[in-house]
Formats: structure tokens, sequence, C-alpha cells
């Protein structure tokens, strides 16, 4: 039972699937959207530019159809003038081209965003191939778009009767309008017309771009198996990560190892904690923790400070506040260092002592001052 509930695809995509889906082209797009914003731009650009494009357009056919006979008898003139005629209307038709695109740009982007990709672009067998394209015709996706084209023809039917029927008295008025201004009447009719059935496909923008946004989540969900494996790959498997965190720490233990010979003393506990200490008297500052350890690496701690000659006091509740509070290579807490300061003076007096320089110190007190927090 675990193992077919694992196979279930369940789960939300994790950030990394998403990030592959998008490399190979796998992003949330409406057609639908693109399609009315670019019916939207081309309505807006012409109803912008249309008189300069009406005006171009007069001007190209006067100047074509006034043609001397001197003009058409003469090659180089007439290239001359389509060239001029032409160029009247280049630049109404070039804005109108670049609103559309800009407009053709925004519908496509809105939804996933700007995505280029190699890997989508790619020619795939499985495209070619009769039977994936026989599932396709007979899929799912097919009978959404089916659903998506019944609904998008009743839509537009429906806007269009509509819109005649709320402009049905001013169309039978162009007959009793003067040329040409029942032209611009009409076309400006026209244009309002296209810009209100091009905005009614907002209807299904607004039930498909969701949709498109749910399949494609739905498309990319994975099971709890697929989580496991994307987990493992992308940080290695438990084994591995224990590998490296064994050999992380037997490194730290061999560096803290070679820095115990340069300490000043070792706290005992006595057998089962270790902690080497050191004091730069000329620096100053608070005493640092060399190394410290339990067990097999207390006693290697010890072994190390006898073959340096280094002093080994035991202090039971100080070594454990130590190993418990300290660091390799870190300062003291503030609230041991009166505790240290008496270990540290008795090394320092019996260094003295052995130099013939001092008497010879008391012993360290047992009831160390440590705070109660610090106390293990």
């Amino acid at each position: 039972m675990a193992e077919s509930d694992s196979g279930e695809k369940t789960e939300e995509p994790t950030a990394k699937k998403l990030a592959d889906a998008r490399k190979k082209g796998q992003i949330a797009r409406s057609k639908d959207l693109g399609t009315m914003f670019v019916l939207v731009g081309s309505a807006a650009a012409i109803m912008l530019m249309g008189d300069a494009l009406v005006e171009g357009l007069a001007k190209m056919m006067t100047r074509l159809l006034s043609l001397s006979r001197k003009e058409t008898m003469d090659v180089h003139a007439l290239y001359q003038i389509v060239s001029e005629s032409i160029s009247a209307i280049t630049v109404p038709f070039l804005w109108i081209h670049i609103i559309i695109v800009i407009a053709a740009f925004i519908g496509n982007m809105l939804l996933g965003g700007i995505s280029f990709s190699w890997e989508a672009m790619a020619p795939k067998a499985s495209k070619l191939s009769p039977i994936a394209g026989f599932k396709r015709m007979f899929g799912v996706q097919s009978y959404v778009e089916l659903i998506k084209s019944i609904l998008k023809f009743f839509v537009v039917f429906i806007s269009a009767y509509l819109l005649l029927s709320s402009l049905f008295g001013q169309i039978l008025s162009l007959s009793t309008e003067n040329i040409p201004h029942n032209f611009a009447h009409a076309v400006s009719l026209l244009m309002w017309m296209f810009l209100a059935l091009a905005f009614s496909i907002g209807i299904i923008v607004v039930i498909d771009a969701p949709y498109q946004v749910w399949n494609h989540n739905r498309q990319l969900k994975m099971s709890m198996q697929e989580i496991k494996d994307e987990m493992k790959n992308s940080e290695g498997s438990p084994e591995t990560k224990g590998r490296i965190k064994r050999a992380q720490y037997e490194m730290s233990q061999r560096r803290m190892m070679q820095d115990v010979p340069q300490s000043d003393v070792v706290i005992t506990n006595p057998s089962h904690y270790s902690v080497a200490l050191k004091y730069d008297t000329e620096a100053g500052g608070a005493p640092v923790l060399v190394a410290k350890g339990v067990d097999e690496m207390a006693l290697h701690i010890r072994t190390i400070a006898k073959e340096h000659n280094i002093e080994i006091v035991a202090s039971p509740a100080l070594a454990r506040s130590l190993y418990y509070t300290a660091e390799p290579n870190e300062e003291i807490p503030e609230q041991l260092f009166a505790a240290v300061a008496q270990i540290l003076a008795f090394i320092f007096q019996l260094s003295a002592h052995k130099k013939g320089q001092a008497r010879r110190p008391k012993p360290v007190a047992k009831n160390l001052p440590i705070p109660d927090e610090f106390r293990y």
C-alpha cells in the first residue's frame, strides 16, 4: 500500500522541477490571452493611425491615378512616383505593426513570463509519430480545446448579435448621410464593433488563463518518491553525507590535536573530560579553548599533554563547564573567567617554582567560582 501511495503524484512541484520545466519550455500559456491582446491591439492601432493611413492612401491613389502621358512613358519617373506613393503610407503601416507586435508580446508574456528554450525548439520524434498524434487528437486536452472553440463561437456570436441590435439604427441611417461622411461613420462603427468583439474574447480568457495555470501545475505534480529522489540527487545520499561529515569531523579532530602542544594547561574530569586552554599573556584578552574531548579523545589529549610536559589539573566541574560552553579556537565564556584565572595562576606559579623563582603554590581549590547555569 505504501509503495502504491508513493507513486501517486499528489505533491506540489518543487522549485527545481519548475525550473527544469521552464528550461524545457514547459510553462503555462493561454493562446486566447495572446489572441485577445493581438485583436485589441490591432483595433486600437487602426483607430489611432486610421486617419493617417486613409490620408496616405488617398494621396497614393490620387498620385497614381493622375499620371501624365510623359510620366507613363518614363520608367525612371514611374519608379520615383511609386516610391513616393508608398512612402505616404509607410509610417502609418509601421506604427500599426509596432503596436500589434507590442500587444502580442505583452499578451503572451503576461502568463508564464518570458521564456526562451533551445530544447523546446529541437525536433522531437514524438511530434512526427502518427500514434502520438492520434492520442493527442482524442486526449483530454483536445476535448478542452473543442469546448473552448464552441464557447468562443457562442460568445462572439452573442456579442455580435447584441452589437448589431444596439447599432442597427445607426447602420440603417448610413444610407441617408452624405458622402463621404457616411463612409467615415461606417468605418468608425466597424472599428468599434471590431474592438468590442475583440474584448468579448476576454470572457474566454477569464476561464482559460486560470485553467492553464492549474493544468500546468497538475502536469508537474510529483510523487513522494520523486521528491526523495530529487533531494538525493541534489544533496547526495544519506550514506554519502554521513561519510563526508565523518571525514570533516576526523579532520577537525586532527587539527585540534595538533594544537594541544601549544596549550598552557589541560583541565580534566579527571577521566571522562579533557579541555586544553591557552592564554597569551602579551596579547591579553581571554583564554582560548584549544582542544576538548570525552573518553578516548580526552585520554588522547592527556597523552599529548604528558608528552609535551603540559600541566594537567583535575577540576571536574570546570572541565564539564568548559566542554559544553566553548568551542575550539574560541574564547571561554566571561562567566568562567574567575575560575579559569585561579587555574592559570596556579600553573604560572608552579612553573616559576620549578625554575626556583617562587615557592610551591597551594593546590587549586575544589570549589571554584562557577555560576549555577554553567554547571553540567
